[in-house]
């Protein structure tokens, strides 16, 4: 009987612990092409639950280094606290996603909407920098599988009415700083207007004092991006 009791406690304590976030690292064929990715999972998740979900794009090379950085600085602890997946892919063969390295989609959304169950099928995309230029550029390429799309920064690659009419049912979410140094401001708020102009929900935000790389959407403050894709629970049509 004793150690029937030792037995039930120390299972009633096991089964009383957390279960903790995962931060998994993956590799998978996309047709010829071998993409890394890593793929942060909430605390508790659950396999059979459907949950929100992000497609992350790192800024400059995008290779594993901005991913990490991306998942450290701006989504990881939100996402594991809010109850978000976050899939980030690097750049297959150091090819950027806003060029030959777009060719992985939709086969690569597919794959994830199979590994995992995501809300209403679709993603929210978000990148910084060459991250944020390429989420616009996915997302219009794409538009079928995803929810919202946010840059801190990143204006539309080859910008055209088209492109952009290819993202008006999105959420669209701009950030850039005041003092960047490569002044993207104009094309990002003209393309902000335009969306808005069409009816979609559509924000550019000038975060004021900051550089290219922004410190008011990093660490505690990241929480202000998971608002915006939260919002979109709203509708994303003004009209």
């Amino acid at each position: 009987m004793k150690h029937l009791f030792f037995t039930a406690v120390f299972v009633s304590m096991f089964a009383s612990q957390p279960v903790r976030a995962e931060l998994l690292e993956k590799t998978n064929k996309v047709g010829a092409t071998t993409v890394h990715y890593k793929v942060v999972l909430p605390g508790g998740y659950d396999s059979t639950k459907s949950y929100p979900a992000i497609l992350a794009l790192g800024g400059g090379p995008q290779n594993m280094s901005t991913v990490d950085r991306v998942l450290d600085r701006n989504l990881r602890a939100e996402a594991e606290k809010r109850g978000y997946i976050v899939i980030a892919p690097a750049a297959p063969d150091d090819q950027l996603f806003f060029e030959e390295g777009a060719r992985i989609f939709p086969e690569f959304l597919k794959m994830m909407l199979a590994d995992y169950k995501i809300q209403e099928k679709k993603f929210h995309i978000a990148g910084p920098s060459n991250g944020g230029i390429a989420a616009l550029h996915v997302a219009a390429a794409n538009p079928d599988y995803f929810l919202s799309v946010t840059a801190f920064p990143g204006y539309m690659w080859r910008p055209s009415d088209a492109n952009l009419q290819a993202i008006a049912k999105m959420c669209v979410f701009l950030y850039v700083g005041e003092n960047d140094e490569y002044m993207w401001h104009r094309e990002m708020k003209r393309e902000a207007d335009w969306l808005r102009s069409k009816g979609t929900v559509a924000r550019y935000t000038l975060e004021k004092g900051q550089p290219h790389r922004m410190e008011t959407l990093a660490g505690a403050n990241a929480g202000r991006l998971f608002d915006g894709f939260e919002e979109t629970k709203k509708g994303c049509s003004g009209k």
